[in-house]
Order: structure tokens, then sequence, then C-alpha cells
């Protein structure tokens, strides 16, 4: 895909990873959308990028009445879309299931997994009009094998994983391609937010978000005749 001039919603894209790849795609061209809870720091990405068209959208992907109303103005916004990223998630800090509160099961399911449905089948019928379109779903290793209490934040990112593989089959033979993408931990405040304490030096292990953003913008650069439908990472 020539990225240049397309158009990318971005999805949790007010810091951590959604930030960086919003900076490297508007570094190859792309016009963006950019969604995330916190206004402000919107604005503070938005004024890091030049030279193409970035609007952003405060909405809670919790929330299916904010969705709707968000892709509607974004669709109004730019006409066309091509390239959706849904990168929005949270984290469930480590326990026994029993331990976990009901409003957590909800926010975890909603923001990683429900969320990201909605938000890719209200886009679905814009991306299948463009002569070329990409969804990129950022799961997680815990999307791919258990690790011990992480029940909800797993069930959520399995979710995801069987959701993209599902599209994948759904989509073969369109002009729409899918890829999952499934990490190991990241430098992000994902676990700061939830008070999760990771140990130093396992932290500095985890993979740089400006190397996963580079992965990404990798995948969406392929030819047509060539897609990487999933990819896994882990720091080297």
């Amino acid at each position: 895909m020539i990225l240049k001039n397309k158009t990318a919603i971005v999805t949790g894209a007010s810091d951590g990873l959604g930030k960086e790849v919003a900076l490297k795609l508007g570094e190859a061209g792309v016009n963006l959308a950019l969604i995330a809870r916190r206004k402000e720091k919107l604005e503070e990405v938005k004024k890091q990028i030049r030279g193409v068209k970035v609007e952003i959208y405060s909405c809670d992907v919790k929330d299916l009445s904010q969705i709707k109303t968000t892709i509607k103005k974004i669709i109004d916004d730019f006409k066309s879309i091509d390239i959706l990223i849904n990168n929005a998630g949270i984290w469930q800090k480590k326990m026994p299931v029993e331990e976990i509160s009901e409003q957590v099961v909800e926010d975890v399911i909603a923001t990683n997994l429900t969320g990201l449905i909605h938000i890719t089948r209200l886009i679905m019928p814009i991306l299948k009009k463009q002569e070329e379109a990409a969804i990129v779903n950022v799961s997680s290793r815990a999307g791919t094998g258990a690790a011990k209490g992480e029940s909800v934040y797993a069930a959520s990112k399995w979710g995801v994983r069987g959701f993209t593989e599902v599209l994948r089959v759904d989509l073969k033979g369109t002009n729409v391609r899918v890829t999952g993408v499934y990490q190991r931990g990241v430098k992000t405040k994902l676990f700061e937010k939830v008070g999760e304490q990771i140990i130093k030096e396992h932290f500095d292990k985890f993979i740089n978000p400006v190397d996963l953003a580079n992965t990404i913008v990798f995948i969406l650069n392929q030819p047509k005749n060539i897609w990487l439908g999933e990819i896994r990472l882990e720091r080297g």
C-alpha cells in the first residue's frame, strides 16, 4: 500500500503506542483521525504532526453512543477511510478472577474487545469502497497464551484474536486486508494507569513503542501482492 494521501483512524492515539503510530503515519503522509478519551492529550499529539490533515475526536470506546457519534463525524470530515488501527486498550491488574471487580470486568472487555468490534463494523462499509484498505488490530501476547492473574485481560485479547481471524476469512478476496499484532510488554503507561508495579529489570526488557509503531507502518507499506496477516513481536 502506498501510504501517502491515505487516511487512517487510530484509536488510543493520545499516548503510548497509539501516539507513536500516529506520528509515524503522519511522517508517511497519511491523513489522520485520532481517537482517545482525553482531548487535551490529543491536541498535544496533533501539534507534533505536520503536512497532513489531522482531526481529533474525544471518545470513550466503552460507550457505544459515543462511538456512533464519533465515527459519523469522522466520515463527514474525511469522506473516505483507508486504514483502521484498533489500538485502544486498558490493562487488568493481575489478580485471581474472584478478586476482580465487576467494573473492571466491564471496562476491560468493553474497551479492549467490544469497542474494537463496534468501531470495525461501523467503518467497514467505508473501507470496502476503497481500492485498497487495511485493518490492524493490536492484541497482545495475552491473546496467544496464558499468564497467571490475567484472566479478564486475556479473555479480551483472545477475543480480539478470534475476531481478527474471522475478519480475515470473511474479507478474503476483497480489497480489505487484516493483520493481528501480538506483542509482549511495551514501554507505555498501560500498567501504571491501574497501579500495577512492574519490576524495573522486566520493564527495561519491554518493547519500545517507537519500534512497534515502525513495525505497524512496515506492515501497511507492503505491496498489494504481499500481506502479513499476523505478526508476533518480542524484544531481541
